[in-house]
């Protein structure tokens, strides 16, 4: 059996968010960096994309791929609208679910929108998402995937820069896990490169297939 635990899911995110004019991403404390964390528009709502303020650029990070090669997620997405998730393989539902609406939306857009987007899965598991795992897993959630693994302090580092919380995950007695991430898909616009809005894990598969056009323009969400 494996236990998680999700940050920042959709429900406490919008509660929060209700009784204050803006909220931190991670919705879990305080950054303790000179560097301001997002914060989300009081014009958000519950399956929009939120916008961040102020825009996000790309983590520094340099990881391996599901081929074993080396991988500069700003360098290798320069110019690309970006999907980027914090997620783990073995995660029973969120994780999965999120990667499979944005699949699903995916495959319903025109073959040039399909090959411009960029959907960028980085685990927060890496002990356990070998490369051969996330190569095995991606593809059922979507196609043209990118899988990303390497040491959990550098992911959670990159995780850090862009306000997105995760722990390190932690072996019980009785052989189950927990595993702690905040469940933001951050869009990343092609114009600049930065993160201009967040989706919860309250977004579907329609809300990314609206959205995902007006993202591969560099239009606003």
């Amino acid at each position: 059996m494996r236990t998680h635990k999700l940050r920042a899911r959709s429900a406490a995110f919008c509660a929060a968010f209700a009784a204050t004019a803006a909220l931190t991403l991670t919705a879990c404390g305080s950054s303790t960096d000179d560097k301001p964390v997002a914060s989300v528009s009081a014009s958000a709502t519950s399956g929009s994309a939120l916008p961040l303020s102020p825009a996000q650029p790309k983590p520094n990070l340099v990881l391996t791929d599901t081929h074993g090669h080396s991988y500069d997620l700003a360098k290798e997405t320069a110019g690309r609208p970006v999907l980027l998730y914090f997620g783990y393989t073995h995660c029973p539902d969120v994780c999965p679910l999120i990667m499979s609406d944005i699949g699903n939306a995916k495959r319903k857009l025109p073959k040039d929108e399909q090959d411009k987007l960029q959907v960028v899965f980085i685990t927060t598991d890496p002990d356990r998402d070998t490369p051969q795992r996330l190569a095995g897993w991606l593809p059922g959630q979507g196609q043209g995937f990118i899988g990303l693994t390497g040491s959990f302090d550098a992911i959670q580092a990159g995780a850090k820069s862009v306000g997105i919380t995760i722990e390190k995950p932690v072996k019980q007695k009785d052989g189950s896990y927990t595993v702690t991430h905040s469940a933001e898909v951050l869009a990343f616009s092609p114009k600049d490169d930065k993160a201009h809005y967040a989706y919860t894990d309250s977004a579907d598969s329609a809300t990314y297939q609206r959205d995902i056009p007006k993202l591969i323009k560099g239009e606003d969400l």
